[in-house]
């Protein structure tokens, strides 16, 4: 088996964008060590094609349309890219140096897999949190790639997968959301977008009880934050408040579309 050549050797950094400029500099700024940045704008309306262009990012537009989600936009993006890999942040994420610089001798191995798991160091009320990494398929080779229009879904890999050693200078940096009043923004959306995919779903009374404190209990004892102290157990009640709304609002749901059917 001989090395991979140079021009297999490129890498695509992909970044997803609406109204994004606020944040988008950082992600970038790491970026820029890479061999192409292509940024996939779904018509923003702040200066985020501007921020991006200035950077000498490729760009490129998907129609938003009534879209409040990227995923549907992820496939278009990787597809845009030209080089033979792609790695995907957000543009609340930022790539360390060392981290590209694992990634360009990692596809120089000649048994290199066709995508990488990759470790993330989130924040939370501005500091870096002590729970275990998690982790997201997010560099791979494009021509393996396809990813799902689905709200939280994963690219879909025609190959092998292999992980990224879980340690701090190797990770993504997510820098998430700045406030809890942004948190809290971000999670009565994603339950909207995630309660439509679920109706064919019966959650039982016991779930209602249970389910929440099951999250709770995850995040505070299994993934660590409790090692956060207070800002840990309030990022465990976070988990906790995204259940509740997510079956809440398909009881809500499911209850009108009972009585829809029985009118009938």
């Amino acid at each position: 088996m001989t090395m991979n050549s140079t021009d297999d050797c490129r890498i695509s950094v992909v970044i997803n964008t609406y109204n994004a400029a606020s944040q988008l500099g950082r992600a970038l700024q790491s970026a820029r060590g890479f061999d192409e940045i292509v940024v996939c704008d779904m018509e923003s309306t702040d200066d985020t094609v501007a921020l991006a262009e200035s950077y000498g990012a490729k760009v490129v537009t998907f129609p938003k349309g009534d879209y409040n989600i990227c995923e549907p936009a992820r496939d278009f993006a990787i597809h845009s890219a030209s080089c033979p890999w792609v790695l995907v942040i957000d543009a609340d994420e930022a790539v360390p140096d060392t981290l590209r610089e694992w990634l360009y001798g990692y596809i120089r191995r000649p048994d290199a897999a066709d995508a990488l798991s990759v470790p993330f160091a989130s924040m939370f009320m501005g500091r870096f949190t002590s729970t275990r990494a998690e982790r997201h398929v997010r560099f791979f080779r494009r021509d393996k790639a396809y990813w799902p229009p689905i709200i939280h879904s994963h690219v879909q890999i025609d190959g092998r997968t292999d992980k990224i050693p879980a340690r701090r200078p190797l990770e993504i940096e997510h820098f998430d959301d700045p406030t809890l009043a942004r948190r809290i923004d971000k999670l009565n959306r994603y339950s909207d977008n995630e309660v439509p995919k679920r109706l064919n779903r019966r959650y039982s009374t016991m779930s209602l009880l249970v389910r929440p404190w099951l999250f709770f209990f995850k995040m505070l004892i299994l993934k660590g934050s409790i090692r956060d102290g207070r800002r840990g157990i309030i990022r465990a009640y976070m988990e906790m408040a995204y259940q509740i709304a997510l079956l809440g609002k398909h009881f809500e749901q499911t209850s009108a579309n009972d009585t829809k059917q029985s009118k009938q």
